[in-house]
């Protein structure tokens, strides 16, 4: 399983951009991702993934860069 490339097909869908040259691109400052959106991503995260992505634990500054999020993912795989 191919945490980055599962990522960005995330991000792909959600937002119809591709992300794999822009992995530090502030995607709530662009305007790609809102909080429906975040939902929406994690809920894929969970499904695709199998990482359990507590809404509640959410924080926005560490999920707001494509690398941020394929990190977060990476840690919460290993807990």
């Amino acid at each position: 399983m191919d945490i980055k490339a599962t990522v960005l097909s995330i991000l792909s869908d959600l937002t119809g951009e591709d992300f794999a040259d822009r992995m530090d691109e502030d995607l709530y400052a662009s305007g790609l991702l809102d909080s429906m959106a975040s939902v929406q991503m994690l809920l894929s995260i969970q499904e695709q993934l199998g990482v359990p992505v507590p809404v509640s634990e959410f924080n926005r500054d560490e999920w707001s860069t494509p690398n941020k999020i394929v990190a977060k993912v990476e840690s919460l795989e290993n807990e």
